[in-house]
Formats: C-alpha cells, sequence, structure tokens
C-alpha cells in the first residue's frame, strides 16, 4: 500500500488490516465497542454468568464512603471508559454529599455511551464528556484542569485486563505521568477464580456475548464495505493458563476469502483460523501491589468481594 493511499484511510482501516493480515490475526478489542457492541455489552453486564460488573458494583456501592473519606476533598472525578456511569453513581453521590463542587469528566470512544452516562447522572454534579481513546481523553481533561485542582481518576470493570499483559506497566506509568503528586486512581481489577467459572462469564449460553464478538464483522461490513459472512464465523472462549487471561477469538468455519471494499484487499481464512479480539487478564493482589510502586503509585488501600474474586484498589500518585 503507497504512503499517499495509506494516509487517506482512517486509522481504523489501517490497523485492521494489518491486525488480519498477521499470523495470527487479531483485531483490537475497542474496536468491538461501536454504538451497538456498547449496548450488547451493556446486556452481557446483566447475564447471571457475568458476576464481574455486579460484583465493581458492589463494591463501589459498600465502599464509597471509604473512598471519598481516603480521597478528600476532590475537584474532578475523571473516568477511563465511562459507558454508561451507573456504577459511577455511588463514588460520585459521596463525593457530592462533602464537596458540591465536583466536576464528572467521563472518557469514553462510544458518543451513545457518554449520551447514557450524561442523561444517568446530569442530576448529580457537573458533568464535561469526552469523546476518545483512553489516554489521550485523560490528556485532554489534565490539560484543562485548573491549578489547585486535586484529580481522582477511576478505572472500573477490570477493563486494564483487556491489554496484553506486558502493555500494563508502560500503561499504568502513562497515567502517572498525566497525573500530579497526591492525585489518585481507583482501579478495578478482577481476580484469578475457576476457570469453569471464568470461561462462563465469557460464553454464556444465550449467546450475548458471540453476538458481541461477531459484530465486529458486521462493524466491518457496515464501515469497511467488507463481505464477512457471519453464519461460517463462531464465537469462542478459551483460558490460557500460562499467560492467566480468557481470549475470545472469532473462528472462520471453513476456508474462505472475504473483501475489504473499503481498501481494495482481499483476506484468506483457512478452515479453523480465528481472529483474537479480546483478552481478558486476570490478577492477583499481590501483582497489584508490584504494579502500583513499579509506576509510581503508592498503594493505600484495597477492597475485594467475596462472592465473586474481584477487587478495587485504591492508589494515590507519588
Amino acid at each position: 500500500m503507497s504512503a499517499s493511499v495509506e494516509s487517506q484511510l482512517s486509522s481504523f482501516a489501517v490497523e485492521v488490516l494489518e491486525g488480519l493480515s498477521a499470523p495470527q490475526k487479531k483485531i483490537s478489542p475497542r474496536f468491538l465497542y461501536d454504538d451497538l457492541g456498547t449496548a450488547l455489552f451493556e446486556a452481557i453486564t446483566l447475564l447471571p454468568e457475568y458476576g464481574l460488573t455486579r460484583a465493581d458494583e458492589r463494591l463501589l456501592r459498600i465502599h464509597a464512603s471509604d473512598i471519598v473519606m481516603q480521597a478528600g476533598a476532590v475537584a474532578i472525578v475523571a473516568e477511563l471508559g465511562s459507558g454508561s456511569g451507573k456504577k459511577t453513581r455511588h463514588v460520585l453521590e459521596g463525593f457530592c454529599r462533602l464537596h458540591s463542587l465536583v466536576s464528572y469528566r467521563p472518557i469514553d470512544v462510544s458518543q451513545a455511551a457518554l449520551t447514557a452516562c450524561e442523561k444517568e447522572l446530569e442530576t448529580l454534579c457537573e458533568i464535561r464528556a469526552v469523546c476518545d481513546d483512553w489516554l489521550e481523553g485523560l490528556r485532554k481533561v489534565t490539560r484543562e484542569r485548573g491549578p489547585g485542582e486535586p484529580l481522582l481518576l477511576m478505572f472500573l470493570g477490570s477493563s486494564i485486563g483487556n491489554l496484553d499483559r506486558e502493555e500494563v506497566p508502560q500503561f499504568l506509568r502513562a497515567v502517572r505521568a498525566n497525573l500530579k503528586p497526591g492525585d489518585w486512581f481507583l482501579l478495578g481489577v478482577d481476580l484469578v477464580k475457576d476457570v469453569g467459572q471464568m470461561l462462563a462469564a465469557y460464553d454464556d449460553p444465550t449467546g450475548v456475548t458471540a453476538a458481541f464478538n461477531l459484530n465486529l464483522l458486521g462493524r466491518l461490513n457496515r464501515e469497511m464495505d467488507a463481505d464477512f459472512d457471519l453464519r461460517t464465523f463462531a464465537h469462542e472462549a478459551r483460558w490460557n493458563a500460562e499467560e492467566r487471561r480468557i481470549e475470545m477469538h472469532l473462528l472462520s468455519g471453513r476456508d474462505q476469502d472475504v473483501y475489504l471494499g473499503a481498501l481494495d484487499k482481499t483476506v484468506e481464512f483457512r478452515a479453523g483460523e480465528t481472529i483474537w479480539t479480546e483478552s481478558s487478564h486476570k490478577f492477583t493482589l499481590s501483582e497489584l501491589d508490584d504494579y502500583a510502586r513499579s509506576s509510581g503509585f503508592q498503594a493505600l488501600a484495597a477492597w475485594t468481594d467475596q462472592e465473586w474474586t474481584f477487587t478495587e484498589a485504591l492508589w494515590r500518585a507519588a
């Protein structure tokens, strides 16, 4: 592909082509979350097999006052990957009870999610949404903050587990670089648990997760004029014990060629070949403490749900 042609393509199209050209075909999980994908994920969080979101919400509800008392008077609550913001309500209500002038800055790639978030929380405080990737959105928020405005950044739902494990330290250092000493970071993390329990959460019997995963191919058809036949691909969830992660794949059921019209490119698939669409890494508590120290944070508190082993870790920027 010439430089002139590549420059005319969206970063989405270029990244998709690069991923589908690799020996292990792969597409970034952030592309799962178009408006339809976001709605399907919201449905996943309601499934009985997917206990992660409920554990996240329980911890925030039960320990909101603890979080508020630890962090003190913050002026800004920012959130990476806010989604609809329903879980965040507990923490915001706690801050608003003590400090009326709190600004909430949700950051998400989905405008539909941000619109739902604003509707959900508009009666609580000022909301200034940012439609962008995690780090670029955080940079925008921190550039716009005034002097003497302490900040609490939240990253909930174990979204950090979607990163490759070797990327986690670099990502956390990048987060720390955008914060000031004394700022706070609340990190929601899913812990290692029974393998059967974890697999069921990513391959529910009603097929909602499968629809969420297959929607990625639908998005390529809609936005890149591709001709994926979704009936010839199947959702597959795997546990990688060595890396301690659930992997989501889309499995080609036959040999086939797929045409990407927007790029005028054809991608070949063999029967049994997969597109790796998402990783969900699981962590240990000691691992989290190591991450905090190595990225410039001080780990001050952690609350763990006993029904579904999930932790909210509260760190302070050193």
